[in-house]
């Protein structure tokens, strides 16, 4: 689309961001960015907006692959919040109960349960729940059965340490998606 085309827009999304819901986290969000540019990481950040925005109980929805790097945040949030964590094989539901693809055949897999993990901190009523390397997928689960606002702390990559955006800046990654 053209600049010009994009001015449909324009009347729908002001209101939008006019509403009460959105007009304080479009202020707060817009505050953080103006006064802490290049200043605050990502988790100075969370921690700045849950602040501004008054949210007093946050959940961590978490992979069971980065229990530790959870289990790191619950403790720095827990000085200034409630804080509720719980990891996606939480219920042991078995893939087999939905014949899902394993990893391997030869033991007994627990699915995922990222919209398990929505209802519990749903039902703890936290006001802003942190997604800590939920694969892709499980992720887009979470986030539509969640009734709190959702934001990513870390986003799983294995292959990247958890940095996806290595693939767009190394060549050893990018050969991969670039024709030669």
């Amino acid at each position: 689309m053209r600049g010009q085309d994009f001015k449909a827009y324009d009347t729908p999304t002001r209101k939008e961001y006019g509403s009460a819901k959105n007009s304080k986290m479009l202020e707060v969000s817009t505050g953080i960015e103006g006064e802490h540019y290049m200043e605050w990481t990502r988790l100075e950040e969370i921690i700045g907006f849950a602040e501004q925005m008054g949210y007093r109980k946050i959940g961590i929805a978490h992979c069971v692959g980065l229990t530790n790097e959870a289990a790191v945040l619950k403790n720095i949030l827990d000085k200034k919040f409630e804080v509720h964590a719980i990891c996606c094989k939480f219920s042991g539901i078995d893939k087999k109960d939905f014949n899902l693809k394993q990893i391997s055949d030869n033991r007994r897999e627990a699915i995922c349960n990222s919209i398990g993990q929505a209802m519990v901190l749903n039902d703890l009523n936290t006001e802003l729940n942190l997604l800590v390397g939920l694969c892709v997928g499980h992720d887009i689960l979470f986030t539509k059965y969640s009734e709190a606002p959702v934001t990513t702390f870390i986003v799983k990559d294995r292959v990247t340490g958890h940095n996806p955006a290595i693939s767009l800046y190394s060549n050893y990654h990018l050969k991969k998606f670039i024709d030669k």
